[in-house]
């Protein structure tokens, strides 16, 4: 992989690559880019003063959106209790998003009551060093996805703050806190905060119990937050409908993405309302949902999915289109529309990214269409942010 500078000429002409375009693919053709954005598609010539790039052979595609990830959580704590210093990490991620193919990414932080790496004091963390000293050196275009956690009272004003100035680019609603009784949702819970703290059992079951005890007072700090959402333009969305109440409930919130509704039919009830169904490529490129939910092949049988994001695993997200139609659930390009334009549209962003077209940013890949192995590692010739190459991969 090489990194490229992004002091480069802002004319640019990519000449000869198969464009991908919201109307299908365009063959041979040069696509014009200035201080940015792309302004012709399919120019037979490039005019006096372009930088030429050679893409005979490749194809050109739009740079994937990534509306939820949380992967860089185990680049910043690979083992339970052992962090690395944010800079290094989220750095050293930026690269694996780009070697996936993702030129946009919401960052989902998880802004919860436990300690450590999903705390309020992490979370912070996270989003001052992106929206500050991280934009000198991440390429990916990042935004922030706060998943806030219902059960989590502390700190209140201060998220509505972040709200207010813009720091937050999509809210969601989320509610890991395990219920009374549901001993299978304990023992799971258990299991995951395990993984990213040092906490005993018996640490994490006392957490649980005086985090219970209060969550009612979050009741209306919730809907305050639903309201700044809409206030501010916020895309808000819910998290792991599981019943039809709370896809009720999500409707009267106005929720605009169903992130991983449990079945066909809570996601078709989402639907209905207006909300984008959002799942995650790896239950896709993993044959299912490792909860046991709904598949992501099952929705896209009973049309009821928009967008697919890369959950906890980036590369998925790159190679979920070829998967869909290598198993004849769709075309390829239906497919990587769930990972570009409908993405954008979900987001409030498809007026500037999603698309090859003229008046939105030049975000795009330029793949190897000769892989056996249809992997971002194996296919991805270039990744552009801008209208900037950000990596060069070596392809054989």
């Amino acid at each position: 992989m090489q990194i490229t500078s992004k002091l480069r000429n802002t004319k640019i002409a990519i000449q000869g690559a198969n464009v991908l375009t919201p109307d299908g693919w365009l063959k041979d053709a040069t696509v014009l880019i200035e201080d940015g954005q792309f302004t012709r598609i399919d120019q037979t010539n490039s005019p006096d003063g372009f930088d030429l790039v050679n893409a005979q052979g490749l194809q050109m595609l739009p740079g994937i959106i990534d509306l939820h990830g949380d992967a860089f959580e185990r680049m910043i704590c690979p083992r339970p209790g052992v962090n690395f210093p944010l800079p290094i990490a989220i750095a050293d991620n930026d690269r694996n998003l780009l070697a996936s193919g993702i030129t946009t990414f919401y960052c989902s932080i998880t802004d919860s009551y436990e300690p450590g790496l999903r705390s309020r004091d992490s979370a912070r963390a996270l989003i001052d060093f992106i929206l500050g000293a991280g934009k000198q050196v991440l390429n990916c275009n990042h935004r922030i996805h706060i998943r806030h956690e219902e059960a989590n009272i502390v700190g209140h004003q201060e998220l509505c703050d972040w709200m207010e100035s813009g720091r937050v680019h999509i809210l969601s609603i989320n509610d890991h806190l395990p219920p009374p009784g549901n001993q299978k949702r304990l023992s799971r819970y258990l299991n995951s905060v395990k993984q990213r703290s040092s906490m005993s059992i018996e640490e994490i079951e006392e957490l649980i119990d005086q985090v219970a005890a209060r969550r009612h007072e979050g009741e209306a700090q919730i809907e305050q937050l639903v309201n700044l959402a809409h206030t501010y333009s916020i895309p808000l969305a819910s998290h792991d409908d599981d019943s039809p109440e709370k896809v009720t409930l999500s409707q009267q919130r106005r929720v605009a993405i169903a992130e991983f509704p449990a079945t066909v039919d809570l996601a078709a009830q989402s639907r209905e309302y207006g909300a984008a169904v959002l799942m995650g490529a790896p239950n896709l490129v993993r044959g299912g949902s490792h909860l046991g939910l709904m598949s992501v092949a099952e929705a896209v049988k009973n049309n009821v999915i928009d967008c697919l994001c890369s959950d906890y695993h980036y590369p998925s997200l790159f190679y979920a289109p070829f998967k869909l139609q290598e198993l004849g659930l769709m075309s390829f390009e239906q497919a990587w529309s769930l990972v570009s334009n409908r993405p954008a549209q979900a987001a409030g962003i498809s007026d500037r990214k999603g698309k090859i077209a003229p008046g939105l940013d030049a975000d795009f890949l330029l793949i190897s269409p000769d892989n056996p192995l249809p992997s971002a590692i194996a296919a991805i010739a270039s990744v552009y942010v801008t209208g900037q190459e950000v990596a060069r991969y070596h392809i054989k």
